[in-house]
């Protein structure tokens, strides 16, 4: 069950007023989150206390909202509050990521989810990016895309096919064939080659490094690219890799890059790795990690680094809750 929020704020305390309201905010929630009458199981009202005309749960009846039961409440009053307003929580079974709706000035209650939020996280190998992104994309409630995951499977389907990564016409050629996909479960992110989860699959130390290499391919990144701002059209999100301010999303309005010293990121990796059942030596793992800065800094096509607007964080003393908390300090401040 999901919670789905949204506001609207009314031009004049009257029924006729109320009542239309009331049906656009409605309708927008039902239609943006693809709500059947079925799945909606309560819907929740409040409204300030200068709206006294109608009653927002009578209003939403007389909008055709049937089959569940609606519930009104007035607000206490509080100075400085916003004018004629009624906000709603809709109690809906479904498994998809809430889109919450606030409409006319009500806009101004929750910036952070009214407006499309695109948050670029960028960094090395290890610094954190993922673990950080998750964390944000379930305290804004946005959709968190884990960029790597799929050069990862293209990775992957190269080792699958017996086709050098390195190879740009080999891997172009496999790519005509290959359908690569994300697709949401239970807000997680689940990655596909060809209808098949590989989620686990391309979670090994030598595809990380394959990674690496077949990110670099031109035929590679345009493919990847495509998608990945197809997804970030569709509404909010954090994107994490290596050139999402720079190049997957150069116009995002907030931008981080995280970066740590090897040693502490090799660390890090380490401990990830044990936790999958990975053993690996710390100097084998501190020589992949600069390898792999080495793939993603020198080449040609989007490299590894901080876009001119990025702000940058060191993580070597900091975990992710407290990266995760700086970054979000940050965007309620600029909010």
């Amino acid at each position: 069950m999901k919670a789905i929020r949204g506001a609207i704020t009314v031009d004049a305390d009257s029924p006729e007023e109320i009542r239309k309201s009331v049906k656009e905010l409605l309708d927008t929630l039902k239609n943006r989150n693809c709500l059947t009458d079925s799945q909606i199981i309560c819907i929740m009202f409040s409204n300030t206390q200068d709206i006294r005309s109608y009653y927002p749960a009578k209003a939403g009846r007389e909008a055709g909202y049937v089959s569940c039961a609606l519930y009104s409440s007035v607000e206490p009053e509080i100075d400085g509050s916003l004018e004629k307003c009624i906000r709603v929580m809709i109690l809906a079974d479904t498994d998809r990521l809430p889109e919450h709706v606030y409409l006319k000035d009500a806009q101004n209650l929750r910036r952070d989810i009214s407006h499309k939020l695109n948050i670029a996280i960028d960094g090395p190998a290890g610094s954190g990016k993922s673990t950080v992104a998750k964390i944000i994309s379930e305290k804004f409630d946005i959709l968190y895309l884990d960029t790597g995951a799929m050069y990862r499977a293209c990775a992957l389907a190269c080792l699958h096919n017996g086709i050098d990564v390195k190879n740009q016409t080999a891997v172009g050629e496999l790519l005509k064939k290959t359908e690569i996909s994300v697709e949401y479960r239970d807000g997680l992110q689940v990655t596909k080659i060809n209808g098949k989860d590989v989620s686990a699959e391309i979670r090994t130390p030598e595809i990380s490094m394959s990674a690496s290499a077949v990110s670099a391919l031109k035929c590679v990144r345009e493919e990847m690219v495509r998608i990945q701002r197809k997804i970030a059209e569709t509404g909010s999100c954090v994107l994490d890799g290596r050139d999402i301010g720079t190049n997957v999303l150069p116009d995002a309005e907030y931008k981080f890059f995280l970066t740590a010293s090897p040693e502490v990121r090799a660390e890090r990796r380490l401990k990830e790795n044990r936790l999958k059942g990975i053993e690996q030596s710390f100097e084998a793992v501190l020589n992949e990690i600069k390898q792999r800065d080495s793939q993603d800094m020198e080449r040609t096509i989007a490299p590894l680094v901080k876009a001119s607007d990025a702000v940058e964080i060191i993580t070597d003393a900091m975990n992710a809750e407290e990266v995760a908390d700086s970054i979000i300090n940050y965007i309620q401040r600029k909010i």
